[in-house]
């Protein structure tokens, strides 16, 4: 993700974040560029970064854990109709399966085990938030370095 960017977004429209507007935490570049996105873009009514919490059962440890979504968002979509989003930003690259590295004698490098972990981590957060979604009639997106216009 390049370098890393932390730091307190101050939104140009605070009416249409649903939170403290005061508080806005960003913890990428990315996370920054879509907040100033959510801030500005006509259709977005209403917005709001880790606010939403879901539940979700961990492959490693088998316990429950809460994933805080990156980006819940109200908007009108293109047929005036009232539409909510659930965004989670994240590299393409770890939004599809590890490919295997085995190092000499045939045994996984620590970074493939690391990586298994985090896909493992990621798809059960996934799953949880399509479901949440789906009870909801909302809809999961993952946003990418593609989706946000990032090379």
């Amino acid at each position: 993700m390049g370098k890393y960017y932390q730091g307190r977004f101050n939104p140009r429209n605070p009416k249409k974040y649903l939170g403290d507007p005061t508080n806005i935490i960003y913890r990428s570049g990315w996370e920054l560029k879509l907040m100033s996105t959510l801030d500005k873009h006509p259709s977005v009514t209403g917005w709001s970064s880790e606010e939403v919490i879901i539940p979700y059962r961990s492959p490693i440890d088998g316990k429950v854990h809460r994933y805080f979504m990156d980006f819940y968002v109200e908007q009108i979509n293109s047929a005036g109709k009232k539409e909510i989003k659930l965004i989670e930003v994240k590299p393409a690259a770890q939004c599809k399966q590890p490919k295997v590295q085995n190092t000499k004698g045939n045994k996984p490098t620590k970074r493939y085990i690391n990586e298994v972990k985090t896909w493992g981590i990621n798809q059960a957060k996934w799953a949880a938030a399509e479901d949440f979604c789906l009870n909801r009639g909302w809809h999961f997106q993952i946003f990418t370095e593609n989706e946000l216009g990032i090379k």
